[in-house]
């Protein structure tokens, strides 16, 4: 065979392989976040997003809402609130979580705050250690849910995604950027992530 047709061949491979596995990753995210199977679970956990004294901001208090109305449904008993916080906080995203909760409905024997973890991982670990043996309904927002539930995973939990259905990352206000960003960072986990080289998403 001609020697260029081979490298013609190999180079066409090659650049199908690149525009095929970022197109199939993206598409797995989206279908992830769009398709969720939200069956009646022991525990709802909503990971963390920015608190400011004590309030949610816009993307923890639509991860709060959901969860609280995955409660009202009883498809969950309880809701672990998960995050720390930043350096001179006065409050962490986990106890500002369970706060809103409270006030909104939710018993206080039903809410639990678990006020560590400044990323996906970091919280994903935190809570495991809560939750080993029970099904999990992941509350965060339509994009990272493939990421969120993988990690939960390879932590040896029962879980899946409830995406939210309102606020400034559900389907309908999110971005394509964050559609992107969440496609690498997913990427990132599955290739360095699992090799202990963690790449935080703060």
């Amino acid at each position: 065979m001609n020697p260029f047709k081979i490298v013609f061949r190999i180079i066409s491979l090659m650049v199908i392989i690149v525009i095929a596995i970022p197109t199939l990753i993206v598409g797995r995210v989206w279908w992830s976040g769009t398709h969720p199977i939200e069956s009646k679970s022991d525990v709802a956990i909503v990971l963390g997003a920015a608190q400011f004294n004590g309030r949610p901001g816009p993307v923890l208090e639509a991860r709060l809402k959901q969860a609280r109305n995955l409660y009202k449904a009883n498809l969950v008993d309880q809701i672990i609130t998960v995050g720390a916080g930043a350096p001179g906080d006065r409050t962490t995203e986990g106890a500002a979580g369970k706060y809103w909760l409270v006030n909104h409905g939710v018993k206080n024997s039903a809410a639990i705050s678990v006020p560590k973890g400044r990323d996906t991982l970091a919280s994903t670990k935190a809570y495991a250690k809560v939750v080993a043996g029970k099904k999990v309904l992941v509350v965060t927002d339509p994009w990272h849910c493939l990421r969120a539930t993988t990690m939960a995973k390879d932590s040896g939990i029962l879980a899946t995604c409830s995406p939210v259905k309102s606020g400034p990352n559900s389907v309908g206000s999110a971005t394509s950027k964050y559609l992107l960003r969440e496609s690498v960072a997913y990427l990132a986990y599955i290739t360095l992530g699992r090799a202990g080289i963690n790449l935080s998403d703060h």
